[in-house]
């Protein structure tokens, strides 16, 4: 009896051994990040490896015609960190799970929001984005399948995929000058109401410097339509200065912007307040 149950745990211990036995992929998992202009573009993907096999052919391991998944194992996907262009097409940003329909001289890449691993659940769905690719030769010959960002410039790049004597690239262009232009103005223009409004708040709650959360505030609320929250904080500043009165008035403006915009949570804070001030 006690041989059987030694050899029984002998042989449980056997099989958890080989269960915890790593071995290498046959196609590696990769990930890239590639910065582009203000952006990025990042890519997670499965790299085959060649292994003597004709890749790219009518009856290749990529046969001319079909929907590939553009790598192995799972969906390869691709985060483009903002609005692009991707072979003149322009693309949201997002997570995107790409297919492609290689042939000889063209690949077409179809571009599916992001949902699961599984390549073929996109097969029966309206990509939301076609890119057309003319294919060139390369002079090397590439073992493992590669994606890459290359030839990054301040607004372009090309997104790379390369396998055997094949290379296809994906012109990319994205928004830098107008972004730049935009930020230049803001800030030659001077602080917003919100960064004053901001400044203001941190200033008070903080009870760093009240006299100045109120040169702030009341900055933020020059504007022709003030909002009712920043009449609110300048309403609390005033209190805490001990400026009760204007304090008061400031709250029942806060309370007339609520009640037009249909807070009721502000109207019945600053009713609160009005009432302990007025004491």
């Amino acid at each position: 009896m006690k041989k059987l149950l030694f050899s029984a745990l002998a042989l449980t211990l056997t099989f958890a051994s080989f269960a915890q036995i790593n071995t290498p992929s046959p196609s590696p998992g990769a990930e890239i990040s590639q910065s582009v202009g203000l952006t990025k573009i990042m890519v997670e993907y499965a790299r085959p490896a060649m292994k003597g096999r004709t890749i790219f052919a009518d009856k290749g391991l990529v046969p001319f015609g079909e929907i590939w998944r553009t790598g192995a194992n799972s969906a390869t996907k691709i985060t483009l960190g903002e609005d692009m262009s991707l072979g003149g097409v322009e693309m949201k940003g997002g997570d995107y799970a790409v297919l492609t329909r290689p042939n000889a001289k063209e690949w077409t890449f179809m571009f599916y929001p992001y949902e699961s691993s599984s390549w073929n659940s996109y097969t029966e769905q309206e990509p939301a984005a076609k890119v057309s690719v003319m294919v060139t030769k390369s002079g090397a010959s590439v073992e493992s399948f590669t994606i890459g960002v290359n030839n990054v410039t301040e607004s372009t790049a090309t997104l790379d995929f390369s396998w055997e004597n094949t290379l296809v690239s994906i012109p990319v262009k994205v928004s830098v000058h107008e972004k730049v232009m935009a930020d230049i103005k803001r800030i030659m223009a001077g602080p917003s109401a919100n960064d004053y409004y901001a400044a203001a708040s941190y200033l008070n709650t903080s009870g760093t410097d009240n006299k100045l959360a109120l040169e702030y505030i009341q900055k933020a609320n020059e504007t022709k339509e003030p909002r009712f929250w920043m009449v609110r904080r300048e309403a609390l500043i005033l209190a805490d200065l001990g400026r009760k009165a204007e304090a008061i008035e400031a709250a029942k403006r806060s309370m007339a912007l609520a009640k037009e915009a249909g807070n009721m949570d502000y109207v019945r804070m600053n009713e609160n307040s009005i009432a302990e001030w007025s004491k």
